[in-house]
């Protein structure tokens, strides 16, 4: 197909006022992004705020193959990666701009080709044979079917009418287009694609009697259900669910919830929530190395939430972990009973309990191509204590590594000692969390353990830390170990799943709400799966607040 610009150009004609808002291709802070202070609707305390959310890169893909079975990741391929803090859909850091709007139509073009060259996703999507080129009556069948799972909402018939002007201009003597029937079935999944409603969940609901508080729609719930439990589109089964008014209470959701994470699509969101929480999602080590780190911490992660349904602080307390032959000779561990992988209980004293050992969450915090004990007590910090870390002051180089009098002569904990030094400027942060970084010390970026600094044999390694306020550790098992007995799991996890959930900080107005997820977690056995059903089941997930 040719005049890509006529195309796009005829597709835009076809959708006009479907989108309004400023395009700016500027960047709106130092990080590109900026982030809106709550307005008045973030005071309600019985409902909160959801703002028009766009489908990250993985939930694009994941759309998309759903609907058209493209398994080739056109968002990852053409669009420019999705900000994390530490999530992908948080709202609050999305922004349009003339870059994205043309990476998107490119994108449509991409998948619009592949889709109607390929004779099965041709008979997936398209509920008819045409009778001829220009056979109205099953471009509409086609436009209603794929349209409404598209925007996850049945179609009115003035969706399907204003999609009728691309099959004109696809089938008439037009010198532009093939004119046949599948070049209008192109246009459409391109101008589907490229749908602001398709692209952003947007949600509207109908008002309430508390002021600001609306109750979702049936469709828009199950969007809420499908994207947090899932990260996809609602499948067949679920908008009908919607459109039978199965969704509207909380024991239907409940019922239905429990349904869909007997799903594998569940499995894969878990794992995902869990790699961009505890930051392993890109790691500096090869591919194949990479592949068994996953491997591992998949299986860690399916066993607590799902296989076995354990208490979810076993994820940070299990003495026995997932390796095949290469990845158990690797961390000095004994060898699998198959080589191609098994579980293997952890040594006595190895230091090593839970997913806190595993080279993938080891890797994900390192600098200057070694561990960085700054970095790592602030991930502990951050995301498994919840704790606010204000950034360095605008004078610090953070890309330089820590010195100190002696330069590189000084063993790394010399060098790092100027850091938490409280007598310097720099002291009073990181006597916070440096601490806690040694802790870990002795396992390296690939999760091996050392006992000396790299190439510095007189530079020994104690492994000693200390999480300030609560007291001293050494390793994972005992650093996951004393963030159990502290509480510190139990609050901060339901936190980060409500925040992804919700697709933004949490606000001081759903404190309490956050409280009373945290109790229902630990009276529940401390279930993962429990939580993210009982979110999904709770008055507060079918109703929205005002910004």
């Amino acid at each position: 197909m040719t005049m890509r610009t006529h195309l796009a150009l005829t597709c835009a004609l076809a959708l006009t006022g479907a989108c309004s808002g400023a395009l700016d291709d500027a960047p709106a802070g130092p990080s590109g992004t900026s982030r809106t202070p709550p307005g008045p609707g973030a005071t309600s305390t019985v409902a909160s705020v959801s703002g028009a959310r766009r489908l990250s890169q993985a939930e694009l893909d994941r759309t998309l193959f759903d609907l058209l079975g493209d398994d080739t990741r056109p968002a990852r391929r053409l669009l420019a990666e999705d900000e994390y803090a530490p999530y992908d859909n948080d709202y609050t850091l999305q922004r349009a701009s003339r870059a994205l709007i043309e990476s998107l139509e490119a994108l449509a073009e991409d998948v619009g080709t592949r889709a109607v060259a390929n004779p099965a996703v041709m008979a997936r999507i398209v509920p008819c044979t045409p009778a001829s080129d220009g056979d109205e009556a099953c471009f509409r069948a086609f436009v209603a079917s794929f349209v409404g799972q598209a925007l996850r909402r049945p179609p009115s018939d003035d969706d399907v009418d204003r999609y009728l002007p691309l099959l004109a201009f696809a089938t008439e003597d037009n010198p532009y287009v093939d004119n046949d029937f599948s070049t209008a079935v192109d246009l459409v999944i391109r101008a589907v694609i490229q749908d602001p409603e398709f692209l952003y969940r947007i949600e509207v609901g109908e008002r309430t009697d508390d002021a600001g508080v609306f109750t979702l729609g049936d469709h828009e719930i199950a969007t809420r259900m499908a994207y947090l439990l899932w990260g996809t589109t609602p499948d067949a089964t679920l908008l009908a669910d919607a459109a039978a008014g199965r969704l509207r209470t909380g024991e239907g959701r409940r019922a239905i919830a429990e349904r869909m994470m007997e799903d594998e699509r569940a499995r894969e969101q878990v794992r995902r929530f869990h790699a961009m929480w505890l930051g392993y999602r890109s790691i500096p080590h090869s591919a194949e190395r990479v592949a068994q780190f996953d491997r591992e911490t998949s299986a860690l992660i399916d066993r607590v939430v799902f296989d076995e349904a354990r208490a979810y602080t076993d994820l940070f307390a299990s003495d026995e972990t997932f390796v095949d032959a290469a990845l158990a000779t690797h961390y000095g561990l004994p060898a699998p009973s198959d080589p191609a992988g098994a579980w293997v209980r952890y040594p006595e004293g190895s230091g090593r309990a839970g997913i806190l050992a595993h080279g993938s969450v080891l890797a994900a915090f390192s600098k200057f191509t070694d561990t960085s004990p700054t970095q790592r007590g602030i991930f502990v910090r951050t995301r498994l204590m919840c704790d606010a870390v204000a950034p360095p002051p605008p004078t610090v180089d953070v890309d330089q590594p820590p010195g100190g009098d002696g330069g590189d002569a000084l063993c790394k904990s010399e060098r790092y000692a100027a850091h938490s030094d409280m007598s310097s400027s720099c002291g009073a942060c990181h006597a916070q969390f440096d601490p806690i970084g040694f802790g870990l010390e002795r396992f390296d970026i690939s999760g091996r353990v050392r006992e000396h600094d790299e190439g510095r044999p007189e530079c020994a390694i104690d492994g000693v830390g200390e999480l300030p306020g609560v007291g001293a550790f050494s390793g994972p098992a005992e650093l996951g170990a004393m963030l159990i007995a502290e509480g510190e799991i139990d609050d901060c996890v339901v936190r980060q799943v409500w925040e992804f959930a919700v697709g933004r900080d949490a606000m001081t107005s759903e404190r309490a709400a956050i409280d009373a997820t945290v109790a229902r977690f630990r009276e529940n056995g401390r279930s993962m799966r429990g939580l993210l059903i009982d979110l999904v089941a709770s008055e507060r997930f079918a109703l929205r607040a005002e910004e």
